[in-house]
């Protein structure tokens, strides 16, 4: 199985687990279930301008889409988790809540085509 795809790249997690597809499958669904969490909780700190609590869910969130390989996305959370923890730039948090969102929901796509092809 590749372990690249468009977004994702599981060279990490599948150094974690060794030969345990198992493992992978299920550092794969924990990652799956997270998102809609840290996309809803993202979006109510925006909304409440929350920027302390944003920072924080943007440093959790950034370790997650890292374990997966998104380098890129895992880059522009830190970015706002920096900003944001500041209080900086807030004009721009939206456009990182979306290009996070909308990462996420392809980086999904791809990863429930892997687990299918794990079976």
């Amino acid at each position: 199985m590749d372990d690249k795809g468009k977004l994702v790249d599981l060279s990490y997690v599948r150094a974690m687990a060794g030969d345990s597809m198992d493992l992978v499958n299920e550092m794969i669904n924990i990652f799956i279930s997270q998102v809609p969490d840290f996309i809803s909780d993202m979006k109510s700190c925006h909304q409440d301008e929350n920027w302390t609590q944003l920072g924080l869910i943007a440093h959790k969130a950034k370790s997650s889409v890292a374990v997966m390989g998104m380098e890129k996305q895992a880059s522009s959370l830190k970015d706002l988790e920096l900003k944001s923890k500041d209080g900086t730039d807030a004009e721009q948090y939206s456009e990182y809540i979306r290009s996070f969102e909308n990462d996420c929901q392809d980086a999904i796509i791809e990863l429930k085509d892997i687990l299918n092809s794990n079976k």
